[in-house]
């Protein structure tokens, strides 16, 4: 199906990004070889500012955030206001982690979804503007608490911190259940993209040392083979980015939040990987038609099926990676999200 015309100028501005990445490099040495060859000395750079100046990952996150900020204002949907509650939870041997319980307005204990959000492991955040109105909107309408982990980003903390995190906060939840008012019986574990990752090898890691019941997992865009071996670059291709490109931007990917190539094969860091999928919760996979991804979803569904586990696999046609946040502009955007609260609500029947 051919992209929707609301990702045209879209398309345009990613595959300049792209580009201008690549480019940033060699633009750099040649500026330096010309002022060598000119003479010229570090006398002629500019002045330093003042105080520290930011690292470029920094800046790339600064700019992240204001970017999120200027979707939610211009094609998101604002989230309800809703009673939430801040927790730090102990992660023996790596830093704590910060869960905010978004609580759902019923008199009722609701089921409780742990919620992985996105970015590549090294941008994004519970407080991402974007993210947070969709935890409130989950939350209110699928009548579910969603406990948002704040997991530590890479690559200033890498592979495995992120799991043990996100197996601490499944065993705090699960252990004080009471406590903050959600049904201890009816867990689920959902992510977008890398939290799609995080959430599906939070399954296998649970299933193989702690046994907490997980009764669904829904997993959007998830990455599921840092090896990169299950890209499916004929979407890229179809949007006119060069497969290369793509390529490497995995291997960024992988090598920011692995300490070493060796971990891609780690099943909790490529959960396609592991030599059993059996005995995992039933899964609900969202792709996308125009996301290299997509290749990663559908391998993954078919494993768990093969492995006698219930998995179902829907693509969207016409749509990119990050369709889940347009709802204020896209139609399937709002019928991907209508999905999702489908899908979150499926535990009240658990």
């Amino acid at each position: 199906m051919p992209l929707d015309p609301f990702f045209a100028e879209r398309l345009r501005v990613h595959r300049r990004y792209l580009i201008g990445q690549r480019i940033a490099p060699l633009r750099s040495r040649v500026t330096r070889w010309w002022r060598r060859l000119r003479g010229e000395t570090d006398a002629a750079a500019p002045a330093p500012r003042r105080g520290r100046a930011l690292t470029p990952r920094e800046r790339h996150r600064r700019a992240a955030l204001a970017w999120d900020r200027t979707e939610l204002k211009t094609v998101g949907t604002p989230g309800p206001e809703l009673r939430t509650s801040e927790h730090t939870v102990e992660v023996p041997g790596y830093p704590s982690v910060r869960v905010r319980i978004y609580h759902p307005p019923t008199a009722e204990t609701p089921p409780v979804w742990l919620s992985f959000f996105g970015g590549a492991f090294r941008i994004g955040g519970i407080d991402y503007p974007t993210t947070d109105a969709a935890n409130r909107r989950r939350a209110a309408e699928a009548g579910v608490a969603i406990a948002a982990v704040d997991y530590a980003l890479a690559p200033e903390h890498r592979f495995p911190t992120q799991i043990e995190q996100a197996r601490a906060a499944l065993a705090w939840i699960h252990a004080h259940a009471a406590e903050i008012g959600v049904d201890a019986d009816r867990i689920g574990v959902a992510g977008i993209s890398a939290g799609g990752s995080l959430a599906a090898a939070l399954t296998i890691a649970n299933r193989d040392r702690s046994g907490i019941p997980i009764r669904l997992q829904l997993l959007e865009v998830p990455v599921t083979d840092l090896t990169g071996r299950h890209l499916d670059l004929r979407a890229t291709w179809a949007l006119g980015i060069p497969s290369v490109i793509a390529l490497r931007e995995l291997r960024s990917v992988a090598r920011t939040y692995l300490a070493s190539p060796a971990d891609a094969r780690d099943p909790l860091a490529s959960p396609l990987r592991a030599a059993s999928h059996a005995g995992l919760p039933e899964a609900v996979i969202l792709t996308a038609e125009y996301d290299p991804l997509r290749g990663d979803g559908a391998a993954y569904a078919a494993k768990l099926r093969a492995a006698g586990v219930e998995a179902s696999a829907v693509r969207y046609l016409g749509v990119t990676h990050d369709t889940w946040m347009f709802t204020g502009a896209l139609p399937a955007a709002r019928r991907w999200h209508a999905e999702v609260v489908s899908t979150l609500a499926r535990l009240h029947e658990r």
